[in-house]
């Protein structure tokens, strides 16, 4: 169900407790879904390496992927209906234009999506994939088990034909689980290829090809290089839902590793970096104090303005998208850009 966005950011607060939501599973659906759990977020997990090297580190940082517990990836939905938030309409009605074109070029059996969140452009393809009389399997990737659900339920509901064997885990680290097949088509949207750096970059599509059989199809979506200003509104909106999306960092390890943030402490910051063309988000603190992290025995001193660098956006032009593909033993069979040149979608095969 699509979320619209809210007058302030307080719709959004975060509930008294964070107990997983849509665990019950609807009738109608036995058979057709398997979920493999790889990853969840607790101190044994990689957050907390990240944040003990993250948060002694200076600058501080944390990776973004740590956004998006249940409560997180509600949030993104959330922001995907913000009006200053071109990125999701823009490619979606992309897709929309495209979406016969691709199954028609890459003739999928599987369709694999890392970070498929509420799976909502997934649709799109599903259903040229129903008016090009095929039927296939889905695969969501997420690293959130309670949107992977409430997704899987609500797309088994919709087509009745449908298989989903979805696999909680961090795409970054367990591509290797990755379950096998034939004929696969992999999905990354949203331009989240733009949290990574150029390095990162690298090795997800290097790693990414190594699990793939050369002919098998890859879309990516990348957000491209626009003026500031409609970039830097997209990241701070005036509901605040970004903002709090941001802070909410800061409840995953409060949550996961027994920390003390206050997160209303922290000022949401994001502005544009011209030379390296892209987005940088970080949460500032308000004034100086101390956090404890108990379940690493840390102490973590801010002053006045210190900031925690939390999410990179990279913006993209098609001959940057075309070089890093190719880098990684992948050619462009097909470019698509919106009317705007606002975002572009990359059809590759694996080569």
């Amino acid at each position: 169900m699509k979320m619209r966005h809210p007058a302030t950011a307080e719709a959004y607060a975060p509930p008294a407790t964070h107990q997983r939501a849509w665990r019950s599973s609807p009738t109608g659906v036995e058979g057709r879904l398997r979920i493999d759990v790889h990853r969840r977020l607790t101190a044994e997990d990689g957050l907390a390496r990240d944040v003990r090297l993250g948060l002694a580190a200076a600058p501080k940082a944390l990776p973004p992927k740590y956004f998006y517990d249940d409560y997180g990836s509600r949030l993104f939905d959330a922001i995907c209906d913000l009006p200053e938030y071109y990125l999701t309409r823009t490619e979606q009605s992309l897709l929309e234009r495209v979406a016969d074109d691709v199954i028609a070029t890459a003739q999928p059996a599987e369709l694999v999506e890392f970070g498929s969140g509420a799976s909502r452009k997934t649709r799109l393809l599903l259903d040229a994939v129903q008016r090009a009389g095929r039927r296939l399997r889905y695969l969501p990737f997420d690293v959130s088990e309670g949107m992977l659900r409430h997704a899987a339920y609500s797309l088994l509901r919709e087509y009745d034909a449908l298989h989903v064997h979805a696999v909680v885990g961090d795409y970054e680290c367990d591509l290797d689980r990755l379950p096998r097949g034939a004929h696969r088509l992999v999905l990354f949207l949203g331009s989240t290829i733009g949290n990574f750096t150029p390095a990162a970059t690298a090795s997800f599509l290097t790693g990414l090809r190594r699990q793939l059989t050369p002919g098998e199809h890859f879309l990516l979506g990348v957000d491209l290089v626009k003026p500031v200003e409609v970039l830097e509104a997209a990241y701070n909106d005036s509901a605040g839902v970004t903002a709090e999306f941001n802070r909410n960092v800061l409840r995953v390890i409060n949550r996961a590793l027994g920390a003390d943030f206050v997160p209303e402490r922290f000022q949401h910051v994001a502005f544009f970096d011209p030379q390296r063309a892209q987005i940088e988000m970080h949460l500032r603190a308000a004034a100086a104090h101390t956090v404890h992290v108990r379940a690493l025995g840390m102490q973590i001193p801010f002053r006045a303005g210190e900031t925690i660098h939390t999410e990179i956006s990279r913006k993209f032009t098609r001959a940057q998208v075309t070089t890093m593909l190719r880098d990684a033993s992948f050619e462009l069979v097909r470019w698509y850009a919106a009317p705007n040149d606002y975002f572009g979608l990359a059809l590759a095969h694996a080569v």
